[in-house]
């Protein structure tokens, strides 16, 4: 489970999934960006992380519980999405996908109102976001390799094919350390945006 040339080439042969998680991603920025008619929907996802930032302000502590909320708030979805990404890799996609275009409607939404988008990005999402969004989309990747996975089930049940319950037996043992790496580097990125993050866009 642990081994590390296994496991690097078991993520090797998840290129395909994770440059796809790499397009989904990119695209949702910049269909975030440039489409007026999801603002009512991205608006509405703003507010529901602006919530999660005034119940850290309303504790004793907001810089323990920015850090607490950022952290388990995207480690408890990053192992969801590789899960559930069984459900035919509808979730991790959609996931990529929208957070995605938030970033964009964000970036595009900054520079509406006169803001220099891109320093702000650089100050606000880079420090945390250079590991964050690795690790989200390493998530995703493998989510969708378990879609994958599912989909290849279903065409096995009219057709005779072997070696499925190998792949399924590889993919759990190599998404264990996977999922420990993730929400290692999660972890760090919690602890950069509550901290470093905060005081970069505080100058």
């Amino acid at each position: 489970m642990f081994n590390l040339r296994a496991n690097l080439a078991y993520l090797a042969g998840m290129r395909p999934y994770l440059i796809m998680s790499v397009m989904l991603f990119f695209a949702g920025f910049i269909v975030g960006g440039t489409n007026p008619s999801l603002r009512d929907f991205l608006n509405s996802q703003l507010a529901g992380l602006a919530e999660l930032g005034n119940l850290a302000e309303s504790t004793g502590n907001p810089g323990l519980a920015i850090f607490l909320i950022i952290f388990f708030n995207n480690a408890i979805k990053s192992a969801l999405v590789m899960y559930m990404g069984a459900l035919f890799g509808f979730i991790p996609v959609m996931f990529l996908i929208v957070n995605g275009m938030v970033l964009g409607y964000l970036y595009t939404r900054l520079g509406e109102q006169g803001e220099n988008a891109a320093l702000i990005f650089l100050k606000g999402v880079l420090p945390h976001g250079i590991l964050e969004i690795p690790a989200v989309l390493l998530a995703c990747a493998f989510g969708m390799k378990f879609g994958g996975l599912v989909f290849r089930t279903l065409g096995a049940l009219f057709k005779r094919r072997s070696g499925l319950a190998d792949e399924y037996e590889a993919f759990v043992i190599r998404s264990v350390p996977a999922l420990l790496i993730i929400v290692a580097a999660l972890l760090a990125a919690a602890l950069i945006e509550s901290t470093v993050t905060v005081w970069l866009i505080s100058l």
